[in-house]
């Protein structure tokens, strides 16, 4: 019989170095260190390995479907440059073949009920309405990240000054406190501090992920993110006193995601809010 979380000899987990003292962040639950687990793995695997009906809301950021573009190396335009310089990372950090849709069967599978927020680009619209609508007869809306500095690169095409979250529920809970958070469009500028300082090309901001959190769990309840990158979703977890499980495959992003989620009790235990 499988449990909860993964084996500990199979995959690390993380140790939050902070004080040993139980933290009270909400009215009235208890976060503690133990409540917060990240794997390095393959998220398939690690998955497989975990209880049916375990999580009650999926925030995640998975790799898109990208084209690549051959624009030349030696050009001396600036924003062509900063264009090779993302698809190089994107490239270098396999972010652009997208993923294994078995991943998907495993997440339904895990949810309590489908109540999942997944970022992606147009390309992969069509694979997520059929999956989750077509197939599971889910519901869903569409939030999107208005990008308010995006590269001005409009020849023969529009700006890419959007990414799109779609938002599957069957069941599942949404129940935003107030208007403003129940907005469906965030106008907000790209971080390039936070991407200069976690070194992550495709950072989402933290305001957005820890309301789509407290629209749709409530505290106490597990969160999970298997396809952690720089573990924004893990600190929107401990900030809003929600437990939280995280799947990273590459170490760097692994160790990043431990440092951030460090860094989030830290600041809690000093009595400071993050909000990026």
């Amino acid at each position: 019989m499988s449990s909860k979380y993964p084996p500990e000899n199979r995959e690390k987990r993380v140790e939050i170095r902070v004080s040993q003292l139980v933290k009270k962040i909400g009215d009235d639950i208890i976060i503690t260190r133990e409540d917060i687990k990240v794997y390095k793995g393959d998220c398939l695997d690690i998955l497989k390995s975990m209880d049916n009906s375990c999580i009650d809301l999926v925030v995640t950021d998975p790799p898109y479907l990208i084209a690549t573009t051959k624009r030349t190396t030696n050009s001396k335009n600036t924003l062509t440059k900063q264009m090779r310089s993302l698809e190089r990372e994107l490239l270098d950090d396999n972010l652009t073949d997208g993923y294994d849709p078995k991943v998907l069967d495993e997440l339904v599978r895990i949810m309590k009920n489908i109540n999942i927020y997944v970022w992606c680009n147009a390309k992969q619209i069509p694979m997520y309405i059929d999956f989750f609508i077509k197939k599971h007869q889910a519901s869903f809306d569409i939030i999107i990240w208005n990008k308010t500095n995006a590269m001005p690169l409009y020849s023969n095409r529009y700006l890419s000054d959007k990414e799109y979250c779609l938002y599957f529920r069957k069941r599942g809970l949404c129940k935003p406190a107030t208007y403003q958070k129940a907005r469906t469009v965030y106008y907000l500028p790209v971080n390039q501090q936070d991407k200069r300082k976690y070194g992550h090309p495709t950072i989402k901001p933290l305001p957005i992920i820890r309301t789509l959190i407290e629209n749709s769990s409530l505290e106490g309840d597990t969160i999970l993110d298997c396809f952690l990158g720089s573990g924004t979703t893990g600190v929107a977890s401990v900030l809003t006193s929600r437990k939280f499980i995280g799947i990273e495959i590459q170490e760097k992003y692994y160790n990043l995601s431990i440092q951030r989620i460090n860094e989030a009790f830290e600041q809690i235990e000093k009595g400071e809010d993050i909000n990026e």
